[in-house]
């Protein structure tokens, strides 16, 4: 009798667990709430802030055009209806100072950082455009905080349940600021916030498949033998395959995929 008590009490704690769960969009389980994946960013920020020796981030004061510039394309991208939390999330933008990075990676809340290697890489606004649109989708569609809730599974929803491990949210950002690595997807996040971007796009001036153009430009370099892709592809779908899916996309709902034609130089010229 004292065993089925106790395996009733087991079940109608793991049930409360279940119960404080959320949903992402499309029916995910996600054990972190909306406010988890602000909380985390924010922390995730402060950890990057305070590293400025892996992270070179430009300061504003210092370069207030570049920073008007990207807010700017990211306030464009932004009026998408598509994007789900742009009322609560803050989508701040940095600037990391490291021209040997073709990266550009985004934290759980929306806080979006850009390597001055991968500007200098890209060749077009609309290029910077998709790139943002994904980095943002990355965010939107709460992927960190997703693939975070398969790793730690019930052990997190049971610590959550009777408030062990306090410091539990401080310790993750912790480790995803240390490398950035715990911010890389798998290959079915890849290609969701590669989706994302041109639906994002297809409400701007911007090309729709703007995405496709930094993977149009590695291609061509690994086809010439210039250069190898960076490690952080790895994981990723092929570059072709995101370039035919990219396209796809942007041919199933119709949108412009003319370029703007918007000076771009401009904006790498206010970098270092």
């Amino acid at each position: 009798m004292k065993l089925m008590r106790m395996r009733w009490h087991l079940l109608g704690m793991a049930f409360l667990a279940l119960s404080l769960t959320t949903c992402t969009k499309d029916g995910r389980i996600n054990v972190f709430s909306v406010q988890d994946d602000i909380n985390l960013g924010q922390q995730v920020r402060a950890e990057i802030a305070a590293d400025p020796q892996n992270y070179p981030i430009l300061p504003e004061s210092q370069y207030p055009e570049a920073y008007r510039y990207l807010r700017g394309l990211r306030d464009k991208v932004l009026r998408s209806n598509a994007v789900d939390y742009r009322g609560r999330f803050e989508y701040q933008v940095f600037i990391i100072n490291d021209d040997n990075v073709l990266n550009a990676f985004a934290t759980p809340g929306g806080y979006l950082y850009f390597y001055t290697g991968l500007i200098k890489y890209l060749e077009t606004e609309d290029e910077l455009a998709g790139v943002m649109g994904h980095e943002i989708a990355h965010s939107d569609r709460r992927h960190s905080t997703t693939n975070l809730t398969r790793v730690y599974g019930v052990s997190l929803m049971l610590d959550v349940v009777f408030g062990r491990n306090t410091g539990l949210l401080g310790n993750i950002a912790k480790q995803l600021a240390g490398t950035a690595a715990g911010l890389s997807f798998g290959r079915g996040a890849e290609r969701e916030a590669d989706e994302y971007s041109v639906i994002y796009l297809s409400q701007t001036e911007y090309q729709c498949n703007g995405a496709a153009g930094f993977f149009e430009k590695m291609l061509a370099a690994q086809g010439g033998g210039n250069s190898a892709p960076p490690r952080w592809l790895s994981t990723h779908p092929p570059s072709d395959e995101r370039v035919r899916d990219i396209n796809t996309k942007a041919q199933s709902i119709s949108c412009s995929v003319s370029p703007s034609g918007i000076n771009y130089q401009a904006f790498k010229n206010m970098l270092p």
